[in-house]
């Protein structure tokens, strides 16, 4: 694989002053590895966009720092959550004769024809893997095609999934990645829902027209009475 050049350079600004960094266009960040020290450096924010774009997280950066080069993966990218824009970005220093793990995207191909007959809905249920290989052999995405669901139920999981050579899945092999789902019509949606709000509002009756427990040892309350109970008059006494 081609490793795409960057070029970085060490910062001394940390902490909130990395805003004046922003500020100029230039991207902070740091570089990190194993057994490899900790470096704070700063990047050209547009021209780490370009490579980004092209490399993702899986395709191998050589970044120079004072005329050192380091093959790096791209980790980590903290993003602005209003604009989007790269706040802060981390490099993983790799070996290139030592295997490393990293998440591979999941790409779509083909059309499902359960889906097309309109007997299900495709259901992507992971969108990227995690695999082991050495950093030059990460493949940019992994392709799934989906030609063959052709019946409800039908899933496509990790082991099914063709992986280049020297490249080994982590991700479990018995995870779904696709799956053709149950088509549920807006009708039988709506009347699920109002046999949902029938059953519970049933409930609701039965629960108020239910005489209220005592609690052991607790003395009943009275019945209040409706209408006052007339007097008996005193018996009169013959003289």
């Amino acid at each position: 694989m081609k490793q795409i050049p960057l070029t970085a350079s060490k910062r001394t600004l940390v902490g909130r002053k990395v805003k004046q960094l922003r500020q100029l266009g230039r991207l902070p960040a740091n570089i990190y590895g194993n057994q490899v020290p900790s470096v704070a450096v700063e990047v050209n924010l547009k021209d780490f966009t370009a490579v980004f774009k092209q490399v993702g997280e899986t395709g191998l950066v050589e970044l120079t720092v004072d005329n050192e080069k380091r093959p790096v993966l791209i980790k980590n990218v903290q993003i602005h959550p209003a604009t989007q824009a790269p706040l802060h970005v981390e490099f993983y220093q790799v070996d290139l004769k030592q295997k490393v793990k990293a998440k591979v995207p999941v790409e779509l191909t083909g059309q499902a024809p359960a889906v097309d007959q309109k007997l299900g809905v495709l259901l992507t249920l992971l969108d990227e893997i995690e695999v082991e290989t050495l950093p030059a052999d990460l493949p940019e995405k992994l392709t799934v095609d989906v030609g063959k669901l052709a019946q409800v139920g039908n899933t496509i999981k990790v082991k099914d999934v063709s992986l280049p050579t020297g490249v080994t899945a982590i991700t479990l092999p018995d995870a779904e990645v696709v799956k053709i789902g149950e088509l549920v019509t807006k009708e039988a949606q709506a009347q699920a829902e109002a046999e949902a709000a029938a059953k519970a509002q049933a409930q609701a009756e039965t629960a108020a027209a239910a005489p209220t427990a005592v609690a052991p040892g607790a003395t009943p309350q009275a019945a209040t009475p409706t209408a006052e109970t007339p007097k008996t008059p005193p018996a009169k006494t013959e003289k």
